[in-house]
């Protein structure tokens, strides 16, 4: 009942409005007060989930979804994920699911071949690769090695740690500033370096040497720099071979973010933008935005996994046994903050496998194909400027020069109930943002879209929202 539940879903998923009407907190007027004593059939929890959880959920499998970046999902990715709750594993340790770490491995090995990452950042090459839940564990994992050895050399204790300054643009995720929060890293020593609209919005080389040569003028001690590729605004690429010379020059640890973009990667075409990552200390992605992977997936690749092991590492009594303690295996708990952990790699596995890079690749281009086909579209209309060059499968665009218009343009889009985007301001200019990245998303979805943008741009009322 379950599954051909979801199966209506899908095919019915077209008919209901992308974002939610509902107001806040009207669930808990519908649902009882108190969990029910006597058990309920199922039969009656469908119905309540089709009348009262659907109409509160934002749809981000809908084809018309836009908004913030895709989290995609697929035949393949939803059944790796009833595997991995059937079978319901935790593999902490090796000996606590051997095929859970083995599996893992090569997956992470296959992706990383599939990237054209370095040897180094491969388990052939010593590295290695960890699936997480998001990208702020893996910053958090990341951070907490960088700082744990860096102290090991300037010595520990509050002098030490109220020293270490960490380095990001302000086009950077903030969840690099709550990881970096967390690590105990003093709020003002997180150096956000401003990137502008003559660099399309990438991280500067020169603004950070000269961020970095102020910091050791007054005694303090880089620590770690988080590079960007695809940021979240406007998708820029931070230029990793000059950043990671600057980092080389400081011994700075450099993670790369490319949570969005990276998966583009394995498509040739596509590689150059993480060039340079050579430098890098570690580096990651998400394969549940862009690569047909469910929530959550997010793969990490170090080129020191020891520097993970030393910081992150649990060997209470209760958890040795002897393939452990011989040092053979890899027990990924010493690898990722939490001790528990899901058979994530079991549904990355059916996704590469179900699919194959052929056609793994041609999903992400045709992605990039309508991208440029709706940026083509806005370029036609005079009342409309593309802010930043197209890249990937996102385009940043405004109507006129006034913020509050794009504001209220947004709304009215929103509203419409027929598509869902979302906004970012960069250099003080506010830009609605098209991300297309749904699994179900076909070239008629981008071309709704691009006549609900009008429709709506068509029955504002710009002289008097300006006048305002």
């Amino acid at each position: 009942m379950v599954i051909d539940f979801i199966a209506d879903y899908y095919n019915n998923i077209e008919h209901y409005p992308v974002l939610s009407q509902v107001k806040p907190g009207y669930l808990r007027h519908l649902l009882p007060r108190s969990a029910p004593l006597a058990a309920e059939p199922i039969e009656e929890i469908i119905k309540d989930i089709e009348t009262h959880i659907i109409p509160g959920i934002t749809h981000w499998q809908h084809p018309a979804h836009f908004a913030y970046f895709p989290c995609t999902a697929s035949t393949a990715g939803i059944l790796g994920e009833l595997l991995t709750a059937g079978l319901n594993v935790v593999g902490f340790s090796w000996v606590a699911s051997p095929a859970a770490t083995e599996l893992e491995a090569i997956v992470m090995d296959w992706l990383g071949e599939l990237l054209n990452l370095p040897k180094p950042f491969l388990f052939s090459g010593n590295g290695g690769g960890v699936i997480m839940g998001t990208t702020c564990e893996a910053l958090l994992a990341t951070l907490v090695a960088a700082r744990d050895r860096k102290l090991a050399e300037i010595g520990e204790g509050e002098i030490g740690i109220g020293k270490l300054v960490v380095y990001c643009s302000d086009q950077t995720h903030c969840a690099f500033a709550k990881a970096a929060k967390i690590v105990g890293i003093k709020q003002g020593n997180v150096r956000v370096v401003p990137a502008s609209k003559t660099t399309s919005f990438g991280l500067c080389p020169d603004e950070l040497v000269r961020a970095v040569r102020s910091d050791r003028d007054r005694g303090l001690v880089p620590l770690f720099l988080c590079a960007t590729v695809g940021t979240t605004p406007t998708a820029a690429v931070d230029p990793l071979l000059p950043l990671c010379r600057v980092a080389r020059e400081h011994d700075i640890w450099v993670h790369v973010d490319a949570a969005y973009a990276g998966a583009a990667c394995v498509c040739p075409e596509f590689r150059h933008v993480i060039d340079g990552v050579e430098g890098a200390d570690s580096f990651s992605l998400n394969a549940h935005k862009w690569f047909l992977t469910t929530l959550d997936c997010c793969c990490l690749w170090v080129k020191d996994p020891s520097a993970l092991r030393k910081s992150l590492s649990t060997n209470p009594e209760y958890l040795r046994n002897q393939a452990s303690d011989e040092g053979g295996v890899i027990d990924y708990k010493d690898w990722q903050v939490t001790l528990s952990r899901r058979f994530r790699c079991l549904k990355l596995w059916m996704v590469l496998r179900s699919n194959g890079v052929a056609n793994l690749r041609n999903f992400l281009r045709s992605h990039v194909r309508m991208a440029e086909a709706f940026e083509k579209l806005v370029a036609e209309d005079a009342r409309f400027e593309i802010v930043v060059p197209r890249r990937f499968s996102m385009v940043c665009f405004r109507m006129g020069v006034a913020n509050l218009v794009n504001k209220k343009l947004l709304e009215s889009i929103n509203g419409s109930g027929r598509v869902f985007m979302t906004h970012a301001v960069a250099g003080g200019i506010y830009m609605l943002r098209l991300a297309v990245g749904a699994t179900l998303t076909e070239a008629r979805h981008v071309a709704e879209a691009w006549k609900v943008v009008r429709e709506q741009a068509d029955a504002m009322d710009v002289e008097g929202i300006v006048g305002c």
